[in-house]
């Protein structure tokens, strides 16, 4: 019994009681009448909160995806700029991966800064860790289990690097949108996602894009050097995150907080002798210490990191295609950029082309599994509104045949 009901039945104490089969009968009928009231009452005040809370993601996923556009297309510029002076890639994407290792301190300390409870990172550290296994948490498991993405990881970056040394940033953030397309195939082929012949459009205009974008140089050695380095960087990250999907499933933003520290922990402790080797053998040519541009690889190591951040936890505070819709914004970015600074003279109608094709086939990946009935329902809504707008000559016809004694009454008048 629910507080409304026993309110009602306080208030039917005091009513006049002519019998007992009337009483109850009149208990009968004021429960039932004061429940679908308080439902009414409930469901208006939904109906009322829903809309202020679309409202209020939606605005909070314009901000999450300005925020990735700069972001993204500012690491590029960044990137584009220090390799002109520092050819060390591999090192520059070793550098901003470490930087992972402040994402669960800084988890811990804003955890402090805000809530009462106080627990110790120790605590925080056990608790976060068992999304990987129900056993106990063990740091080596955790070092383990990041292995493969931690390579993943270094290498989509390292790619992507060395691609921004033969293709324009505009060029490269375009064609590293393709990496969506290589998620639906994986997922499809690994994961047994739902087949949709739209994305397969998308995946095809994509493969368009790529080529359009290789022939705008003449299909010169660089350019095609440069695509095919970024069409890499987009399939390990691609195979990154299908590889989540399928081993982690989905984790809150603690876990991933957590995740990618031990992620670059990996990178600092294992990868070292990488970067190593490839000065040794005269690969990568570091400059003295003074001569390294510190400020440049800082600030594209943060922006890479405040990028990783709004990417696994924006969908927290807002819809998830939104968040996609970051990188795709940073397409625009990046060829303002371009052109303002000079280093692009001109897009040229080729290149124009591909950028369209890629930035469409984008946004048919950003369509949901359920959009064909989605856009058969708002059709259907759309055609029963103009059928009430605009009445047949039939209903005109059987309006003007009701009598003025007879206006309730439809059909034909009467004998």
């Amino acid at each position: 019994m629910n507080v409304m009901q026993l309110i009602v039945l306080s208030f039917s104490s005091h009513l006049p009681i002519k019998g007992s089969d009337e009483s109850a009968d009149t208990l009968a009928q004021a429960v039932p009448a004061a429940e679908q009231k308080a439902d009414k009452g409930c469901a208006a005040a939904c109906c009322r909160c829903r809309p202020l809370a679309v409202l209020g993601r939606l605005l909070a996923g314009l901000v999450v995806a300005s925020c990735l556009a700069a972001s993204w297309a500012g690491m590029t510029q960044l990137a584009k700029a220090a390799l002109r002076d520092f050819e060390s890639p591999f090192f520059m994407a070793w550098h901003s991966a470490s930087w992972n290792l402040l994402l669960f301190p800084g988890y811990c300390s804003g955890r402090l800064l805000t809530f009462s409870e106080r627990r110790s990172p120790l605590k925080h550290f056990s608790e976060c860790g068992h999304f990987l296994s129900e056993d106990a948490f063990l740091l080596r498991r955790l070092l383990k289990q990041t292995a493969p993405f931690s390579i993943l990881w270094t290498l989509t970056n390292y790619l992507y690097l060395m691609a921004l040394r033969n293709i324009s940033a505009t060029d490269a953030s375009a064609l590293f949108c393709c990496n969506k397309a290589f998620v639906f195939l994986l997922s499809w082929i690994v994961l047994k996602d739902r087949f949709m012949g739209v994305r397969i459009v998308a995946v095809i205009l994509s493969i368009a894009g790529i080529v359009l974008i290789a022939y705008a140089d003449g299909f010169c050695r660089d350019s095609i050097v440069g695509v095919a380095l970024v069409v890499g960087s987009a399939s390990t990250s691609a195979l990154y995150k299908v590889l989540f999907k399928l081993l982690l499933g989905s984790v809150r933003c603690r876990e991933v907080a957590l995740f990618l520290t031990a992620l670059g922990a990996f990178n600092l402790l294992f990868l070292s002798w990488v970067s190593v080797v490839l000065y040794t053998t005269r690969v990568e040519h570091w400059p003295s210490t003074r001569d390294v541009p510190w400020d440049q690889l800082c600030g594209l190591a943060a922006l890479l990191l405040v990028f990783n951040i709004l990417v696994n936890c924006g969908a927290a505070v807002t819809f998830p295609a939104l968040v996609s819709l970051g990188v795709f914004l940073s397409i625009p970015v990046n060829a303002v950029t371009d052109v303002y600074r000079g280093v692009v003279p001109g897009l040229g109608n080729v290149r124009l082309a591909a950028l369209i094709v890629l930035c469409l086939a984008f946004l048919l990946l950003l369509l949901p599994e359920e959009w064909d009935s989605i856009a058969v329902e708002l059709l259907t809504k759309f055609r029963g509104e103009t059928a009430k707008e605009e009445p047949g000559p039939e209903s005109a016809e059987g309006g003007s045949l009701v009598g003025p004694n007879q206006s309730g009454r439809s059909g034909l008048l009467g004998p």
